[in-house]
C-alpha cells in the first residue's frame, strides 16, 4: 500500500489521479488532500477518502504547504496549477519523499532551485506530464542514461493547419477544442500556442540533462506516439498508448512497478502515424519559450508568469489571441536576466512580470 499526498485534488489532472486510486484501493491511499479554494467537489473529496489531511491554499497556505511534510506520505504528487505549484515541489524536495511531478512550473521556473535541493535530500522526481514519462520509460526510468536525442511530440493543438493570418479572429472557445486531449483551460491554450511544448522541451532538459541542440519536437497529430528517444546507434524507442493521462499518472503512483490499466490499444483497427517538422519560426511563442530556456536564469519565471497573465485575458475575451505573444514578448523584452538563487527571487519575479503583463495587457485595450 502506498500512501499519496495529493495537491491539486479538483483539478483536471488531480481528479484523474483520484480516479486511478478509486481503481486500485488495495494499492493506494490517499493520505493527504489539498486544494486552492473551497468547493463542493473538495468536501465529497475529502468525505469519500478521508485522508488523515486535508488543506485549503487560499484560506491557509502554510498548513496546504506542510501536506507534503506532515502527512506520512509516501509520494507527494503534485498536480497543482501554474507557479503556485513550485511552492509545493520545494517542501517536497526537501523532505525527501518520492514527488510526482504534475505542476510544469516547477522546472519551467524552478529547475535551478528544486534539483539541487532534490538530490540533497534524496527525492526521487517521478515524471507524470505524458511526454516526459515517454521518455522515462524509454530510458528504462533512468534519468540520467546516456542518448543522442530526445524526440518530443505535440499533436498541433487546436489551430494545426491555420495560416498565420486567421489566428488573430479565433475564440477562446475555438482555442479550447483540442482535437485529441481533454485537458484544463490554460494547458488547452498553450497547447494551441505550442507555448506548452516549448515549456516541455525546457522541463526535458532539466530532466534528463540533454543539451537544448539534441531535443527535438515534430507533430504527430494523433497524440499516440507520446515522445522518443534516440541512441548513439541510431535506433529510437517509442512509448505509444492513447492520448490518456491515466497511463503517465499510474506510472508515477506504480513505479518501479507496472500493473493492469484499462487502456489498451486496438490493433484490430487500421490507423496511421503522422508527422510533421514543427519550425521554431513558424510558432512565435514556442520559440520565445525555447529562447529563454536556453538563457536561463529567471527568465522562464517572467516568461510563465506573462503567459498566465495574458491567457487568463484571453480566456476572459480582454485579449486577442495572436496578441498572446506580444504580451509574453513585451515583458521578456523588459526583463533583465538574473540567476535563479532561491525561491524569494523567482517569487520576485512572478509578481513583477504580472504586472508588467498587466500594463501591457491595458495598453493594447485602450488601443482597440
Amino acid at each position: 500500500m502506498k500512501n499519496v499526498a495529493l495537491i491539486g485534488s479538483t483539478g483536471s489532472i488531480g481528479r484523474q489521479v483520484l480516479k486511478v486510486v478509486r481503481a486500485n484501493p488495495d494499492k493506494f491511499k490517499i493520505v493527504a488532500l489539498v486544494a486552492n479554494a473551497p468547493s463542493k467537489e473538495f468536501i465529497q473529496e475529502v468525505e469519500e477518502f478521508k485522508p488523515a489531511y486535508s488543506a485549503l491554499a487560499s484560506t491557509d497556505k502554510e498548513s496546504a504547504l506542510c501536506a507534503a511534510e506532515l502527512s506520512g506520505a509516501d509520494v507527494i504528487f503534485n498536480a497543482a496549477g501554474g507557479f503556485a505549484g513550485l511552492e509545493y515541489s520545494l517542501r517536497a524536495a526537501k523532505a525527501g519523499k518520492q514527488l510526482a511531478l504534475a505542476n510544469k512550473e516547477t522546472l519551467v521556473c524552478g529547475a535551478d532551485v528544486i534539483l539541487p535541493a532534490a538530490e540533497s535530500s534524496g527525492t526521487e522526481l517521478l515524471p507524470v506530464d505524458s511526454e516526459h514519462s515517454a521518455i522515462w520509460q524509454c530510458l528504462n526510468f533512468d534519468r540520467k542514461r546516456s542518448v543522442k536525442r530526445l524526440i518530443i511530440t505535440a499533436s498541433g493543438g487546436a489551430f494545426r493547419g491555420y495560416a498565420p493570418g486567421a489566428l488573430k479572429s479565433v475564440t477562446p472557445e475555438q482555442a479550447l477544442n483540442h482535437p485529441t486531449w481533454r485537458m484544463g483551460k490554460k494547458i488547452t491554450v498553450d497547447s494551441a500556442t505550442l507555448m506548452n511544448k516549448g515549456y516541455e522541451v525546457i522541463e526535458a532538459h532539466a530532466l534528463y540533462g540533454v543539451p537544448y541542440g539534441d531535443i527535438v519536437a515534430v507533430i504527430q497529430p494523433q497524440s499516440i506516439i507520446h515522445s522518443m528517444v534516440e541512441f548513439a546507434d541510431g535506433a529510437i524507442l517509442a512509448q505509444m498508448s492513447y492520448p490518456t493521462m491515466e497511463l503517465p499518472i499510474q506510472m508515477a503512483l506504480t513505479y518501479p512497478k507496472r500493473y493492469l490499466c484499462e487502456s489498451f490499444m486496438d490493433f484490430t483497427k487500421p490507423f496511421s502515424l503522422d508527422f510533421e517538422p514543427l519550425e521554431r519560426k513558424n510558432f512565435p511563442l514556442f520559440d520565445l519559450a525555447l529562447k529563454c530556456g536556453e538563457a536561463g536564469g529567471t527568465l522562464p519565471c517572467a516568461l510563465n508568469a506573462a503567459d498566465e497573465v495574458a491567457v487568463q485575458a484571453f480566456l476572459n475575451k480582454n485579449l486577442t489571441y495572436t496578441d498572446i505573444f506580444t504580451v509574453c514578448d513585451g515583458v521578456i523584452q523588459s526583463t533583465v536576466r538574473e540567476e535563479a538563487e532561491c525561491f524569494s527571487k523567482l517569487a520576485e519575479v512572478d509578481e513583477i512580470s504580472r504586472e508588467r503583463a498587466r500594463k501591457i495587457i491595458d495598453k493594447l485595450k485602450n488601443l482597440r
